[in-house]
């Protein structure tokens, strides 16, 4: 007995499914003098070697080596846009030149409040690779700006450590050197210093070394050889 049917066979269909394409957030993170920007002018350099259109930006209120370049502490540098804020970027910039852009770094990136909104636009609507480079924590070892917030959106976060300029112990944090209070002081050597927990926790003993860093820092050329710095 045999049966016929009318109903064809099912023809199987496949569509690709038309996914806009997204980028990547990479965050640099720790205290000052832990070489985040080193970090981030590193990992921009490889990018723009493989042929990646690049594009460094820096807060505007960060001037102090140069004021159209991102500067390391060493003194390398790599020019860059500096602005007040990262929503007026793809403006300044131009569209037709955004568009073109592969790589976006961001130094400073504690300084800027609308961070999360560009990364998270740059990223997952534009399809750009943003790398991030920022405190993670002020003076008080409290949460700066927005860089902690962009965690979650982040590929990748690397957590960058320092060198105790007291005992040479892993630094972890960030001490001001004087008696300023605002967060945003911004400053070099002259203000701040990597510290480990210990001489953090122990204030009075940090502000007495610290002081004692000042002076040797303030001593004739001649009298620093013959200056020996006594630390807990």
């Amino acid at each position: 007995m045999t049966f016929s049917s009318s109903v064809k066979d099912p023809i199987c269909v496949t569509t690709k499914p038309n996914y806009r394409p997204t980028g990547e957030i990479h965050v640099i993170i720790g205290p000052m003098f832990a070489g985040k920007t080193t970090a981030l002018l590193r990992r921009v350099k490889l990018e723009s070697n493989d042929g990646r259109n690049v594009v460094m930006i820096k807060s505007s209120k960060d001037t102090r080596y140069a004021v159209d370049a991102v500067v390391t502490h060493d003194g390398t540098k790599f020019p860059c846009w500096a602005l007040p804020d990262l929503s007026s970027f793809k403006h300044r910039f131009g569209l037709d030149a955004y568009e073109k852009v592969d790589v976006i770094g961001i130094d400073e990136a504690q300084f800027f409040d609308d961070l999360y909104d560009f990364c998270c636009n740059a990223a997952d609507l534009d399809g750009k690779t943003v790398i991030v480079a920022g405190l993670d924590g002020d003076y008080l070892r409290k949460s700066f700006g927005s860089v902690l917030d962009i965690i979650p959106l982040a590929d990748t976060v690397t957590k960058l450590t320092a060198r105790c300029e007291l005992c040479n112990k892993r630094a972890f944090f960030t001490f001001r050197k004087t008696s300023e209070t605002e967060t945003e002081l911004i400053g070099g050597a002259d203000l701040y210093m990597p510290v480990c927990r210990q001489h953090y926790v122990n204030g009075q003993s940090v502000n007495e070394a610290a002081k004692m860093v000042l002076d040797f820092h303030k001593l004739p050329s001649s009298l620093i050889l013959e200056t020996t710095l006594v630390t807990p």
